[in-house]
């Protein structure tokens, strides 16, 4: 996953969307580290959180940012559910 220059994020929609994939991303990568119930379940949180976030960019209708923000939510969304498979 790239990270982005958040000095160039303003508050849009957009930029809160690829910010809480960032933070998706970290999260899945702490679970993944460190495989403990709360860390999955931390994950699991920001994982909703940024669901809501990129679902209000699509409202926006801003098509390179819903993109985006899509391709990276569905790269963590297969990180976490390799976790919770190899955690069963």
């Amino acid at each position: 996953m790239n990270s982005h220059d958040s000095s160039l994020h303003s508050n849009s929609p957009s930029n809160s969307a690829l910010d809480s994939v960032e933070k998706l991303h970290r999260a899945v990568s702490s679970a993944m580290s460190h495989p403990t119930e709360q860390l999955i379940q931390q994950a699991e949180n920001s994982l909703s959180h940024t669901e809501q976030a990129v679902a209000q960019v699509m409202e926006q209708g801003n098509a390179n940012a819903v993109e985006l923000a899509e391709e990276l939510l569905g790269e963590e969304k297969e990180r976490l559910s390799k976790l919770r498979s190899a955690k069963k």
